[in-house]
């Protein structure tokens, strides 16, 4: 199957940011593509952390949530529309929740990120808990006979949230790992690269990477780099920065090979 990570620069306005995505939806979907990955926020990039909790959704319900549902449904194909503010019991606080739809445009799963960004070397300060609240629950999606594992983001540090997804009990490994992120331009520059492919690496699978990528009108500067890993470490596509599409073939005789000839999966011990 083909998939595409979509690479965004995501505005403080909404109808911009959804026409955007709706665009390069279509744009991944003529190129043959069956499974997208939008990045975190594709839908919004304000100026002040508070400023996602005025276009928080409730479950089911809102413009992001039905342009992402829409688009599955025209294109007919897999959107993962990277993350949404969703509203929580806390009204100071919000998700930050990774909605997938499947082809005929109904929810198949979400993922609400479990670690929330915390940084400060002295000239950038970000505290996602500031306005957001974890998830507690690893989630994982069948998408036309591919396992995908899902997270945000900050999730990527942390390999033991892809050792959970990929061991689940009674479940085959997954064949996808999903990071749509907004990597800051200072760690990403540092670790975004190294820590993809060693998750691929470590789980002997595919992993798609969709990203903000460039300067945004609020002044912040993100990584980019969206890309897609194969189970091997090699990087099969990549886009360093501005809007685009970075696309690849998940090739299930891959992940067979790479875990026949290694069977480092098979190996493990610490529990």
């Amino acid at each position: 199957m083909k998939i595409a990570a979509l690479q965004m620069v995501s505005t403080p306005d909404l109808d911009r940011n959804l026409a955007a995505a709706r665009r390069l939806i279509a744009e991944a979907a003529g190129r043959g593509a069956t499974l997208v990955g939008l990045p975190e926020y594709f839908c919004f990039m304000g100026a002040n952390d508070r400023d996602k909790l005025a276009i928080a959704e409730s479950p089911g319900d809102g413009p992001i949530q039905q342009a992402l549902s829409d688009a599955a449904r025209e294109h007919g194909l897999w959107v993962m529309g990277g993350t949404l503010p969703m509203r929580s019991t806390d009204p100071d606080h919000a998700m930050n929740a990774n909605c997938v739809y499947a082809p005929d445009g109904r929810l198949a799963a979400r993922y609400d990120k479990m670690h929330l960004f915390r940084y400060d070397n002295g000239r950038e300060n970000y505290d996602e808990g500031r306005v957001l609240l974890a998830g507690d629950e690893p989630v994982t999606v069948e998408a036309d006979g591919c396992r995908v594992g899902l997270s945000v983001c900050y999730d990527l540090r942390f390999p033991e949230l892809y050792r959970r997804m990929t061991f689940a009990d009674g479940q085959r490994p997954c064949d996808l790992l999903a990071v749509p992120a907004a990597f800051t331009y200072t760690t990403g520059r540092a670790h975004w690269e190294l820590l993809l492919r060693a998750r691929a690496v470590e789980n002997q699978c595919y992993v798609i990477a969709p990203a903000q990528g460039g300067k945004h009108e609020t002044g912040r500067r993100t990584w980019g780099h969206s890309m897609i890993v194969d189970p091997w470490g090699e990087i099969l596509d990549v886009l360093p920065e501005g809007e685009g599409v970075v696309m690849a073939e998940l090739d299930p005789a891959r992940i067979a090979e790479v875990r026949t000839q290694l069977p480092a999966l098979m190996h493990r011990r610490c529990m």
